[in-house]
């Protein structure tokens, strides 16, 4: 299985806020039924999320171990992988979501990048006792050039 990183549009004035750089950043599990627009901007224009249920908890996880590179014009985020372990049942999604939690540059909680799980597309599912693991690359979650 094949995944895909997409961003919204706003990310670029999100990670530009040097207060980002120390934010909480979460990712949320959403459901087929979320249409991914790049013109959605902040965690409530991300709809269809995974209720708490089966070792998902609403809202998301938090990424551990967040470093951010912003030197010579280049930001780079990267973060340890994030798990959630189906238990009593099982965890079933299409996308996963990054934001960052806080207000930036005006906008509360903004959205950095849709994550599709299975370019297929298909939904991802993580039966009871097992993970679901957005497993990042190592060179990092992504690099971008900054101005």
């Amino acid at each position: 299985m094949t995944a895909s990183i997409t961003f919204y549009d706003n990310w670029r004035e999100a990670i530009s806020d040097v207060a980002l750089r120390s934010a909480t950043l979460k990712a949320t599990l959403h459901t087929s039924t979320y249409t991914f627009s790049a013109a959605h901007t902040v965690y409530a224009d991300s709809t269809n999320e995974l209720s708490t249920a089966n070792g998902y908890t609403n809202g998301g996880a938090t990424l551990g171990s967040v470093t951010w590179d912003h030197t010579s014009g280049t930001a780079t985020l990267d973060a340890a992988d994030t798990t959630w372990t189906a238990s009593g049942g099982s965890i079933t999604a299409r996308r996963a979501v990054l934001r960052a939690v806080g207000t930036f540059n005006s906008q509360v909680d903004p959205l950095i990048a849709s994550v599709l799980l299975d370019t297929t597309p298909a939904d991802v599912t993580a039966s009871d006792g097992n993970p679901l693991t957005l497993q990042w690359n190592a060179s990092g979650i992504f690099t971008v050039t900054t101005p």
